[in-house]
This record gives C-alpha cells, structure tokens and sequence, in this order.
C-alpha cells in the first residue's frame, strides 16, 4: 500500500521551486512561558501528542528553510483540495481495473489497499518558532541528509543487505516496485512495520518520525526515574531510564538502550546498542541518536534529535519539529507478528511464480 505522501511531497516541492526567501519573523513580545512541573520539580512533558504534518524529512529542491504565512497557507490548501478530491465517493457502477493494475499510484497498480478516507497523512506544515517549515533537517542547512560514506554505499548495493528491512520501511511497497531479491521468499525480509515488530516510517524512533499515513498519536508518561512514549502504530512503548548507564554493549534492542537526564528544563534522551536488525536509513548498529523534548507550551513539545553514525554519513546531522498536544485518544491496534496478512502476502507470491511458470511453459 502507497501512502500519500509522495503525492504530499510533490506538491511541497512545487511550491517550494515557485515561492520566494521566506519572510523573517519579528521576535515575540510575549512573556516567557512558566514551564508547568511535576512534584520532582522537573518540566511535566505529559500528554498526547499528533505527530501528524506535511513537512517532510528533507527540503524538497528550490524550496526555502521556513514559508511565509502566504505560502504555507496556498500549501496546506493545495493539500486540502487533494484530500477532498480523494475522498469523494467510489462509482459503485465502475468498471472492474484491468488485471495487474492500471499503472497508476496505489497498491500494486490501483486494484486495492485504502483509500483517502482511510488515512491521515496530515494537513499542516509543522510551524517552530511561528515559522513553517520545509523540512525536518535543519542542519546541514540545506535541509538534506548528508552523503553517505562509500563504505555505507557498498552496504546498500549489497544485495544480501538490500533484501533486509530497516526501521523507516513504509508499510510495505507495490509488488512490481521491490527490486531486491527474494523480497517476498522469507518472512524477515519483509517490513516490520508489515511484520507487526515496529512501526514504520520510523515512527517508534528513535528518531521518531512522522508515519505520513495513519495512526500518528504519541503518549508521554513521565516518572522520576522513567519516561515512556507510547507509540500508536504498532502500539511500540518505549521505556527511557532517567540517571541511569547505558547497558552493556553485547546487549541490542530493537529501539535501542535509551537513557535520560535533565538539562535544565530540556530532557535529553541518549540512545545506543541498537540491533542490526533495524538499520535505520541503511545505518549500523553503532548508530548513536540523541533526542532533546522542550515544552514550549501548554499545547506544543519541541523534539529536536541529532543522528551519529561515522560509518554510514559524512558527517552527524539534526532535524527537530513540533509536536502539537491532542485530545485524541490512542485505540488498540491489534496488530501481532505472524498475522495472517503475513502468510497470504507469500501465498500470493508463489501464486504469481507458478502462473510465470506455466505463462513460460507455454511459449
């Protein structure tokens, strides 16, 4: 299944290569925000949070850092019209697609997977300091993920590697879009997002990303010695020990060793000893991610983090974003490894293999 938000991207991207320098923004009168806290007298971060935005990862070409008001509103109504054109009602009198798909965007050329009316990909630019940004990276300044070192490019033209998951895999891809090897011969190389083990798009984190799909709610519940983010895609919970020494290096988990502390009124989260078996965007299992939360007020969080490792990119590189407070509420999703999805998705490609077969028997 698709999401939109390539179709999303598109439409930032063309805005981006058509509007000008964004307007600077005149510093706040306001008085300074008294930061709410717990009994332990530390900053209280509690609450919901609606990852859910149109700013993607990395600047598209040609756009600017930060939107005027002008440009992020023409944005987010060029979003807006998409999302109501696509979520008028289906002619229940149309005709059946041909087989295999019609070669346009959706599952496996437009026969299946959800509609419009199905996701929430978001509507909004994620606005920090009451600028609307383009992209999540801020540094390096051109808003881009930095290049990858040539031994992270051998990883990636490995094919062996190329067939493994990583942890910001989208739910899963069309059929005729999975170029790796073997993509559908072994239940692991599937991604785990597809596999129920984390949600995809990196939205368990760390970093925790926008999913541009569905299902973008995040708990924070906080005590002395533990902080815990809930994740709804996948219902992930992630457990930050507060004070506390990274575990021993042998030990790997899938979100990584997570460890917190108090830098004034910011928590600052340090994550190491990650598996292998997440790799985020093709990274190694000495990835190093450092997360900081600000409450910048009653309805906002300030997520900043800072992604390290030496043997996939050139050099570290940061993205932050807002996350706005919800009085959404997280429902189950009962989503559990080795669903039955998993199983008719591979009955589906030995089906295929067997009518290639017998379509080349026949020739």
């Amino acid at each position: 299944m698709r999401h939109l938000f390539m179709a999303s991207t598109a439409i930032v991207a063309l805005f981006g290569l058509t509007v000008g320098p964004a307007a600077a923004q005149a510093p706040s009168n306001a008085k300074a925000y008294k930061v709410p806290r717990l009994a332990d007298g530390h900053p209280d971060l509690q609450g919901m949070y609606d990852l859910a935005t149109i700013t993607p990862v990395e600047r598209p070409g040609g756009a600017p850092a930060t939107y005027t008001k002008e440009e992020a509103r023409k944005i987010e109504a060029a979003i807006a019209k998409q999302r109501a054109q696509g979520d008028q009602a289906i002619d229940g009198n149309r005709t059946a697609p041909p087989k295999g798909g019609d070669g346009s965007v959706g599952a496996a050329g437009n026969v299946g997977g959800y509609n419009t009316g199905w996701l929430d990909p978001g509507s909004i630019l994620s606005v920090v300091d009451g600028q609307s940004r383009s992209s999540i990276v801020i540094d390096p300044p051109d808003g881009r993920v930095p290049a990858m070192t040539p031994a992270a490019r051998q990883r990636a033209a490995s094919a062996l590697l190329r067939a493994r998951p990583t942890s910001d895999t989208q739910e899963s891809n069309d059929p005729g879009l999975e170029k790796a090897p073997g993509a559908y011969d072994d239940p692991e190389r599937r991604p785990l997002g597809e596999r129920c083990l984390l949600g995809f798009g990196s939205t368990s984190g760390p970093p925790a990303l926008p999913d541009y799909f569905y299902n973008n709610l995040h708990q924070i519940v906080q005590t002395p010695n533990a902080v815990m983010i809930l994740t709804e895609m996948v219902h992930d919970a992630r457990i930050i020990r507060m004070n506390a020494q990274h575990l021993p290096k042998n030990i790997r988990l899938w979100m990584g060793d997570s460890v917190g502390r108090w830098e004034g009124d910011t928590l600052v989260v340090d994550t190491t000893n990650f598996t292998n078996k997440t790799r985020f965007r093709g990274s190694t299992e000495n990835l190093h991610v450092v997360e900081r939360f600000n409450r910048v007020d009653d309805k906002t969080l300030l997520y900043r983090f800072t992604i390290d490792d030496p043997d996939t990119w050139s050099k570290s590189w940061t993205g932050e974003y807002s996350w706005p407070a919800t009085d959404g509420k997280i429902y189950e999703y009962a989503c559990h490894e080795g669903n039955y999805a998993l199983t008719d998705i591979l009955k589906g490609a030995r089906l295929r293999e067997r009518e290639a077969e017998a379509k080349g028997s026949k020739q």
